[in-house]
């Protein structure tokens, strides 16, 4: 599905050549849940951004469906990116307009606007009742759910996960990472998530990538038993709620 052959990418800062990733190769499969490990200034940021070509590698190709990206036009990368959502850490909510004008912006801005499918995405992240709020009204885990129907409005294939829980306490981030799972089982969404959160790509993830100073050191994969907690967690939610 996803495909880094051999990328690497460098900026100049002040007179000198950084290197952001370093001869990185991935494979990530179709409807995977996978995650990338490492700590602030690993290239995490880096390597998502190359999947939805906001960041072009220096050497390299990033593939998505077996198509170069690179070697897609302006209009077509823009049409690429309409297939895939993006989850930040910080939310980026617009505060003067409402969860459901938060969630209807990629419609609006494709002029292809839809209250019914705002509706159906704000019942699936459970926030029904939240439609017209503002973000200032919402808590930390209520506005992070905002961003990720947002994410969901245009029914991506891929959804890019920067940090998604590192702002989050600990309940609010077990009950992100349980509509993340939802998300995959539900639709088949290819998830890419990037943490320095052992625990959230443990329990979460299905593969995992160590990335440290722009190097992939290990691919492996998450043993079950390391997602038993959080399984048993899943459950317990969806029971709850009916």
């Amino acid at each position: 599905m996803i495909t880094f052959e051999k990328v690497s990418k460098s900026y100049r800062h002040n007179k000198t050549v950084v290197t952001a990733l370093n001869h990185v190769d991935l494979q990530i499969k179709e409807h995977e849940l996978f995650g990338v490990i490492g700590e602030s200034g690993s290239g995490k940021s880096t390597l998502l951004r190359m999947i939805n070509t906001l960041e072009q590698p220096s050497q390299g190709k990033v593939k998505v469906a077996g198509v170069d990206l690179m070697q897609l036009s302006e209009v077509e990368q823009r049409q690429n990116r309409k297939q895939i959502g993006m989850v930040f850490q910080q939310f980026n909510l617009l505060g003067n307009q409402t969860v459901n004008e938060n969630i209807a912006l990629p419609l609006r801005l494709n002029g292809a606007y839809n209250s019914q499918q705002v509706q159906e995405v704000l019942e699936f992240v459970r926030l029904t009742d939240k439609g017209e709020h503002y973000p200032k009204q919402l808590s930390g885990g209520e506005k992070q759910r905002v961003g990720i129907a947002r994410a969901l409005i245009t029914r991506p294939k891929i959804l890019l996960c920067d940090e998604p829980t590192s702002a989050l306490d600990g309940q609010n981030a077990y009950d992100i990472m349980a509509l993340l799972r939802r998300i995959n089982q539900t639709f088949g969404t290819t998830m890419v998530i990037v943490s320095h959160e052992l625990n959230l790509i443990k329990q979460l993830c299905n593969r995992t990538a160590i990335l440290e100073k722009g190097k992939v050191l290990e691919t492996i994969a998450i043993q079950k038993e390391e997602q038993q907690q959080f399984s048993t967690y899943y459950e317990r939610v969806q029971e709850s709620l009916g």
